[in-house]
């Protein structure tokens, strides 16, 4: 069941009848003018969200990742974060239940450590030199049982983004070269289902769409392993119910981009998601007075509107839904002392207010822990304002 989001319509009739002359069962000795007015009010939805419409990010960041020279991240990662946080436990469990959604840039460096892989489980590592900052990192099946037991004891909901550039050459121009290799991607999601582990969608690839942040896929490659991903899951989960969702591209909107990509994904594809941080740098001097001016707010409608046109003319018109799989507002972890504070909720309440009248199902903020622009702060892992809207 979906929550509605209506509008209150307001009808008017007028009647006016006027008195032009006294009269001896007048009202009034002076002859002035009667307005009656009837005033009915109904209500009609103009769009219909998740009952569990608010969701969160984890991310990979570790505690080197730094931006403007401001290292905000701490111990907030996946593969770091203190599981045995009471506050963070709590905080999970208050939504009953919330929706997160473990990715972000480095999770298209991230192998699994399952049986088949054939290299060292090794740690991110800061290398400024290459793409996204970071050398390839490992998901420890150990870390991967601690988190799930995590989940379930917090009653979360959980989507994990996978890793989309397995396989593929990166070259220094161009789109990514050749398609996924799910190898490992599938030996990681039997080992959750063997394991019995809840997950309530599948993600594929963070920011690789339209022009791509570091890389990018053609549309064309991408909905053909978008495919590839439903049939592996499907097969996996045959005898589990219920199934999963497929979500894609986690990127970008790029109309052209996305519209072929859609086309060519019909009934492979549950939820379309895109990715919002439409308040600049976190380092811009001006942060402040865009967060409180209207125009740069109303700026994001365009995407909106833009995406819920592409969906309803699309092939997958009947089965897709968009959610914004990440939403940070300021990128490169926000600013601290302004995405951290109750500053920040005119941008975020306006954003959910203008994404429920699109018809977007969920909204996924960056970052649940970690940066300047997560909900708890990354240190005390006490709410910051946002929390509690």
């Amino acid at each position: 069941m979906g929550r509605r989001v209506s509008l209150l319509g307001l009808c008017f009739w007028v009647c006016t009848f006027v008195c032009g002359a006294v009269s001896a069962d007048s009202h009034s000795s002076r002859g002035e003018n009667t307005v009656q007015v009837n005033v009915s009010v109904g209500k009609s939805a103009i769009a219909e969200i998740d009952e569990d419409f608010v969701c969160a990010t984890l991310d990979w960041w570790p505690p080197e990742k730094c931006d403007y020279g401001v290292c905000s991240w701490h111990s907030a990662s996946l593969l770091n974060l203190d599981l045995s946080n009471k506050i963070l436990l709590n905080a999970v469990k208050a939504f009953s239940p919330l929706k997160i959604r473990l990715g972000g840039t480095l999770q298209d460096k991230v192998l699994y450590n399952t049986s088949d892989l054939k290299e060292p489980c090794t740690s991110f590592v800061k290398d400024s030199s290459i793409m996204f900052g970071f050398t390839q990192g490992c998901l420890p099946m150990a870390r991967w049982d601690q988190l799930n037991a995590f989940f379930e004891e917090s009653g979360a909901k959980i989507i994990f983004g996978l890793n989309a550039l397995n396989g593929r050459t990166i070259p220094s121009q161009g789109p990514a070269v050749g398609a996924w290799d799910s190898t490992n991607a599938e030996s990681f999601i039997r080992y959750t289902v063997n394991k019995n582990y809840k997950i309530f969608g599948w993600e594929l690839g963070n920011e690789l769409s339209g022009n791509g942040v570091g890389t990018r896929v053609a549309a064309g490659q991408y909905a053909s392993d978008t495919i590839s991903l439903t049939n592996l899951v499907l097969d996996i989960y045959k005898d589990v119910e219920p199934k999963p969702l497929i979500l894609a591209p986690g990127g970008f909107v790029d109309s052209l981009w996305y519209k072929e990509f859609l086309d060519k994904t019909p009934k492979s594809l549950d939820v379309i998601t895109h990715h919002i941080y439409n308040l600049g740098s976190g380092a811009d001097q001006h942060l402040v007075e865009k967060i409180l001016d209207p125009t740069v707010l109303d700026g994001e409608l365009a995407t909106f509107r833009n995406l819920q046109s592409i969906i309803k003319s699309s092939a997958s018109a009947t089965s897709v839904v968009a959610w914004v799989g990440e939403a940070g507002g300021a990128y490169n972890s926000g600013r601290d002392h302004v995405s951290n504070t109750f500053l920040y909720s005119f941008w975020y309440l306006d954003q959910l207010g203008m994404a429920s009248t699109f018809d977007t199902k969920t909204y996924c903020r960056q970052a649940f822990i970690g940066g300047n622009y997560g909900l708890l702060d990354a240190t005390s892992f006490v709410p910051n304002p946002d929390y509690y809207r």
